[in-house]
């Protein structure tokens, strides 16, 4: 089984100093759905308490406050996470039907992956594509979900910058074109629209350039997990036009981004921030060097503030 090194390096500059900042981030990769995570490192500049919790999906989210003035905020995630390899052919062995999967989606447990949700809403938009795209309860619902993974991949184009993180989905329809979160709330959206429970995992792709990945090798990940009876869980990447699969690492799971941004916080000040994120993920025998994750060329963060006086702040 694989061994993953990841560092994921966000750092937030703002306009002016402010004041005090809270944040939590979702960023330790889960044990679980065949993945071990060995070990979770988060270090902060300016320093803080960094605490932790288990959210209802699951997830382990840090939060912390700054309370102190500053004009930058950087995160540093690092961990090794091992990935089990699994059999894709083993597929095709075991055929699903339409009936059983709606015996268990009047199960509760799933009533949170059949809703509509935030990012994930039955559209106008929406029902023009699945018609053009011919998306529909075909032979069964694994075939089904190949189906809109190929169409989804088919139909748009990858394109940085083409949409916002708290855009629609119809933004990404209209235009053809959007990123891994469009992409995945698409997907979602589709397949609940067939009776489908699904949701929307954060994470990490191995990128390899044999594969010709289409999503962005610094930066995280998103894909969709559709629940398929005799197989379970299984993940699918329309962005990639993949089965999520050994080179796939998950850091959490949500009903849609909304659930599982990888940081979420706010500031107290008058200023504007900007940010930058850089993440590798490299075999474990072939560590990342953190310096090359973001350039640093036009900005040196300035000193922190001596320990004796953050701890009288706090």
């Amino acid at each position: 089984m694989p061994i993953y090194s990841i560092h994921h390096h966000t750092r937030y500059r703002y306009s002016a100093s402010i004041s005090e900042s809270v944040m939590e981030t979702r960023m330790r990769p889960r044990s679980d759905g065949g993945q071990i995570c060995h070990s979770f490192r988060l270090t902060l500049r300016p320093h803080a308490l960094i605490k932790q919790y288990t959210d209802h999906f699951g997830n382990e989210v840090h939060w912390f406050s700054v309370p102190q003035r500053h004009g930058y905020l950087v995160l540093r995630a690092e961990s090794q996470v091992e990935v089990e390899e699994w059999d894709v052919d083993r597929l095709s062995t075991v055929a699903s039907t339409w009936a059983e999967l709606d015996a268990l989606s009047r199960q509760p447990i799933f009533w949170d992956w059949l809703a509509p949700s935030h990012f994930a809403q039955p559209t106008e938009g929406l029902a023009l594509f699945a018609r053009a795209e011919k998306i529909a309860r075909g032979r069964d619902p694994l075939a089904t979900l190949q189906l809109i993974n190929q169409r989804i991949y088919d139909a748009f184009d990858y394109v940085p910058d083409s949409t916002a993180v708290d855009s629609a989905i119809d933004v990404a329809l209209t235009h053809r074109r959007g990123v891994c979160q469009d992409y995945t709330h698409i997907f979602i959206a589709l397949a609940r629209s067939l009776g489908i429970p699904c949701r929307y995992v954060s994470g990490y792709l191995h990128h390899r350039a044999d594969r010709h990945d289409r999503s962005d090798a610094d930066a995280s990940h998103a894909w969709a997990e559709a629940f398929v009876p005799g197989h379970g869980w299984l993940g699918f990447d329309p962005t990639n036009h993949l089965l999520a699969h050994r080179r796939h690492i998950r850091a959490a799971i949500g009903r849609d981004y909304a659930d599982v941004p990888p940081t979420k916080g706010v500031f107290r000040g008058n200023a504007d921030s900007e940010l930058d994120v850089g993440v590798q993920v490299k075999l474990a025998d072939l560590p990342a060097p953190m310096e090359e994750l973001i350039p640093t060329t036009g900005w040196t963060p300035p000193e922190d503030i001596n320990s004796q006086q953050q701890q009288s702040q706090q």
